[in-house]
């Protein structure tokens, strides 16, 4: 009497690495484009069954071997970043683009944290017996070909490549042209890290092309490319949204607003401000507009703005805000804020800054001009508290607390894809069980439908 097969195991009774590769199809595809995303299917397949050890294994291979080449990365990022330069770029994308030694040890350690992390592909997510008898689970499953465009930061490279191979999907790379070279050596430390480990080294492409062609083929290589992650600024996300017939997971940019309640703790509401405007202000979750409730703004403006000005930090400020600058004698800059700054994500050293007459009134201008990425409020308060969580409609809320803290390494998660800033499928940072779909497995004893 035959056994019946393990519905935990894909492959039935043979181990899970017996599975044969899936041929390519004949004739191959005259494109490179395609051609790479008909090569990644055939690695997402070969990937998508193997138990966590061999892609952990793989995760570190790629991790010793980005320490090992650093001398290697760092050069090849040296021709973008001398080529920025040449092209008058500004610093604050500069500095999203440069490598070195410190920054490549970091995205390396981040990879060693990625595979220390749970695999989410098999999880039960939910799973019951049914009154007939029938056993029903869902269970966690690669998305397959995940397609990341992205711009000028090259850690984007490994982070998506860690996170796509630990959740095991296959993944095609489309960097900006601005860091082609530093790119292109990271995917190719990447691959043959990978390939020495035993696993299909097309798992992880950068796609070819330099061109648009090649992004709008990309975008449009459905049936081929499962999903489309945009990472970036608004117009390339708007771009691969309205341009796409493959689905897009939206990532979305950062007009985050600190709003310092009537119950703020002064102190307080100035240290989460500088923070989040002035530790990093080239990244996403920066804080780009403070709002303060006119109870507290003579008290604290005068406070924020000196520590404003220390950090190097430009005021786009409404009439009352450049009213205490100057009665105050603020060294502070401040200039007058226009329509054009109120939406804006600056990722420089420049804040949007005006009173606002409730916590009411503060929701109100974060409905109108929020990205819907992260939110704060600065407050003693309980119930102002509650009631901006609940009033306010982002991806993260931060209560008492910097902006900068919406990020997957931040959240536990390890290193993050993008912040998903819309409403389906994802939300929010987005780690491992956010680059996995779902399936039922339904298991009966001869059960069939009246």
């Amino acid at each position: 009497m035959s056994s019946s097969p393990d519905p935990d195991s894909p492959s039935g009774d043979r181990p899970l690495t017996a599975f044969p590769s899936p041929s390519l199809p004949s004739p191959l595809p005259q494109s490179p484009v395609l051609l790479a995303a008909y090569r990644a299917k055939a690695a997402a397949a070969e990937l998508a069954p193997l138990p966590r050890t061999p892609k952990d294994d793989a995760l570190l291979a790629i991790a010793d071997a980005l320490v090992v080449r650093t001398r290697e990365i760092i050069e090849a990022n040296a021709e973008d970043v001398e080529r920025a330069r040449a092209a008058g770029t500004g610093e604050a994308v500069i500095d999203r683009l440069t490598l070195n030694r410190e920054r490549v040890a970091a995205i390396a350690e981040d990879v060693r944290r990625v595979a220390g992390l749970p695999d989410p592909v098999g999880e039960v997510v939910r799973g019951s017996t049914l009154p007939n008898g029938l056993d029903l689970r869902q269970l966690r499953v690669p998305l397959g070909v995940v397609g990341i465009i992205y711009e000028a930061r090259p850690n984007v490279t490994v982070d998506a490549a860690a996170l796509c191979l630990k959740s095991g999907n296959a993944v095609l790379l489309r960097g900006s042209s601005s860091a082609y070279a530093s790119n292109r050596k990271l995917v190719e430390v990447v691959r043959d890290a990978v390939g020495g480990a035993g696993l299909p080294a097309d798992c992880v492409q950068l796609v070819p092309g330099e061109g648009h062609d090649a992004v709008r083929e990309l975008m449009r290589a459905r049936g081929m490319v499962d999903v489309l992650i945009p990472r970036g600024g608004a117009s390339l996300i708007r771009t691969v949204v309205e341009q796409s017939t493959v689905p897009v997971i939206e990532t979305g940019t950062g007009n985050c607003h600190v709003y310092v309640d009537a119950e703020a703790d002064l102190a307080m509401a100035v240290e989460i401000l500088v923070n989040a405007k002035a530790s990093r202000p080239s990244v996403c979750n920066a804080a780009e507009t403070l709002l303060v409730h006119r109870d507290i703004a003579d008290a604290f403006l005068p406070l924020a703005l000196e520590a404003l000005a220390e950090a190097g930090v430009t005021v786009h400020g409404d009439e009352r805000v450049r009213r205490t600058a100057e009665e105050s004698g603020s060294k502070a800059v401040v200039v007058p804020v226009t329509t054009e700054d109120w939406e804006a994500e600056y990722l420089s050293y420049d804040i949007a800054a005006g009173v606002v007459d409730s916590l009411d009134a503060a929701v109100a201008h974060i409905r109108l001009w929020s990205s819907g990425h992260t939110e704060a409020i600065v407050t003693g308060s309980q119930a102002a508290a509650r009631r901006f969580t609940r009033l306010v409609d982002a991806a993260a809320i931060a209560v008492n607390a910097s902006t900068r803290f919406t990020d997957g390494g931040q959240f536990g998660f390890g290193a993050e894809i993008g912040i998903s800033t819309q409403k389906l499928h994802a939300r929010g940072p987005m780690g491992l069980p956010e680059l996995t779909s779902t399936k039922y497995v339904v298991t009966g004893d001869g059960h069939i439908r009246g």
